[in-house]
């Protein structure tokens, strides 16, 4: 039968590797235990280990540890503490954010100060991991285009849960903790604010999300049919391109006219991948804080049509009386 490494994964294996030696050790030394996992040579290496934390792994993980507890206690007590409906109700169980009524002060535990410890402890988690992820690449002689991947989409993630609300004020208008409550969050959000789909920012968030996948699934695509003639081992093909990489450019000159490189794919990838949280983090935090309704300003910069003279008029409902400001 015709190799087809879609559907087979050769599992190549030599004596266990340590790894190469670091610039910088660090604080602890590298865990020495590894061993071969048969399935997740299905997915990836097959082997597991050398395993390094040191002072920053230990603390991010310290940190979220807390910050799930907490989180997980909260949705625990919602169900009288009985795991059964802990269970059943999981994916609708939340930790809510304060109320509009506190602002940006710090209001009782069980009011909203559990949420606002839960994201601090969260938040010290993602920053502690993003630093050991620095640090690492630099002890290795890498590049820092992982660390910088992760910041981008910590930017969304901070717009969403600390830039945003403290810009609007209010602790309220942060996200919930929850599966489906912070789904429900995004959906009330797009109504609240006249529909989200006509920010723009939102629409290039969108483009670089499609755009990425696409571009990753033509490279997925393209090394695995070419697998057969070497073509996963990229930094051979790249110094010295063999026959792997010269099928893989003949198709997509044939099929679009020209084609990216080993090299330059990845590029395309990375910045289309990144582009797409910073660019929906700018969106997220122009909403509410310079427009109120994405609608009435994609009417009145020409974007979208207003509705036909038989229909109501839309109204901006910040202008109505009482309406939030």
């Amino acid at each position: 039968m015709d190799y087809q490494n879609i559907f087979t994964r050769v599992q190549v294996r030599g004596p266990l590797y340590a790894g190469v030696a670091a610039k910088d050790q660090g604080a602890f030394q590298r865990g020495e235990t590894s061993f071969f996992f048969y399935w997740a040579g299905k997915l990836g290496d097959a082997q597991i280990g050398p395993i390094y934390l040191g002072y920053l792994g230990v603390a991010s993980i310290v940190c979220f540890v807390v910050a799930f507890e907490i989180v997980g206690l909260n949705m625990l007590a919602q169900v009288n503490w009985d795991p059964i409906q802990f269970v059943r109700q999981l994916f609708w169980l939340a930790l809510e954010p304060p109320a509009p009524k506190y602002g940006l002060s710090i209001p009782p535990l069980a009011e909203g100060g559990w949420w606002l410890m839960a994201g601090g402890f969260l938040t010290a988690s993602i920053f502690l991991w993003w630093a050991r992820m620095y640090r690492r690449a630099r002890q290795l002689g890498m590049g820092t285009h992982v660390a910088w991947a992760f910041a981008a989409a910590i930017w969304l993630y901070l717009v969403l849960g600390f830039i945003r609300p403290i810009f609007m004020g209010s602790w309220s208008e942060a996200v919930p903790f929850g599966i489906f409550p912070h789904l429900d969050w995004t959906a009330a959000f797009s109504i609240r604010y006249g529909n989200l789909f006509y920010n723009p920012f939102h629409a290039l968030s969108i483009v670089f999300l499609y755009g990425s996948t696409l571009l990753f699934a033509m490279h997925a695509a393209t090394i695995l049919a070419v697998g057969r003639y070497g073509g996963e081992r990229e930094l051979e093909q790249i110094a010295d391109r063999g026959t792997a990489s010269e099928r893989a450019g003949l198709f997509w000159r044939w099929t679009m006219g020209f084609n990216a490189t080993m090299e330059s794919i990845h590029r395309w990838a990375w910045w289309f991948a990144v582009l797409c949280p910073l660019t929906g983090g700018i969106g997220i935090l122009l909403t509410g804080t310079v427009v109120d309704n994405w609608y009435l300003w994609a009417v009145n910069h020409g974007v979208a049509p207003a509705y036909p003279g038989y229909v109501p008029p839309t109204v901006d409902p910040a202008a109505l009386v009482g309406g939030a400001r």
